[in-house]
């Protein structure tokens, strides 16, 4: 007796709640509407990862011309750049220069630790802070990534070392 009243008391409550008509033309275009935003998000997504794909293989690519870059710039220095070979290298660095690969470093700047590598040391009463005094390798970065550190000699002030 007592599962027929419960089994009556469920029925009564089922016939009570309120039938919930859903059009379906406004389901159906809910759906789409969300299909369409998962959609776009998704291309964003996949346009977003192959921007980075591209910028890290030409990060690449440049990190390993470094040495190359290196060796021009000294030839350079020593007046030993001549002839056809001064022009692959003007044609190396105007490529280099059009992917947006930046040369930093020059003495005189401050050293900051986040772009440069100390690899000597030196006190002097010449400078207020510490300074990035001689450059013995230029840095190098792409699009605001350091592909290299410039390599440098700093001279810290002289009464800083006294303290």
């Amino acid at each position: 007796m007592e599962a027929d009243d419960a089994l009556q008391q469920t029925e009564d409550a089922v016939e009570a709640a309120p039938v919930q008509e859903t059009d379906p033309v406004a389901a159906l275009t809910a759906d789409l509407q969300r299909l369409q935003a998962e959609y776009a998000n998704y291309r964003k997504r996949v346009e977003r990862d192959r921007a980075l794909a591209h910028e890290l293989a030409i990060g690449a690519v440049l990190t390993e011309l470094l040495a190359t870059l290196d060796d021009i710039d000294r030839a350079t220095e020593h007046g030993e750049l001549t002839g056809g070979f001064k022009s692959v290298s003007d044609q190396i660095t105007a490529i280099t220069n059009r992917l947006g690969l930046e040369k930093y470093g020059t003495a005189g700047d401050e050293f900051d630790p986040q772009i440069h590598e100390a690899l000597m040391h030196d006190t002097g009463s010449e400078v207020s802070v510490p300074t990035a005094t001689k450059i013995l390798q230029p840095g190098y970065k792409y699009k605001e990534r350091i592909l290299r550190p410039a390599r440098v000699a700093v001279t810290d002030p002289a009464e800083a070392a006294a303290e």
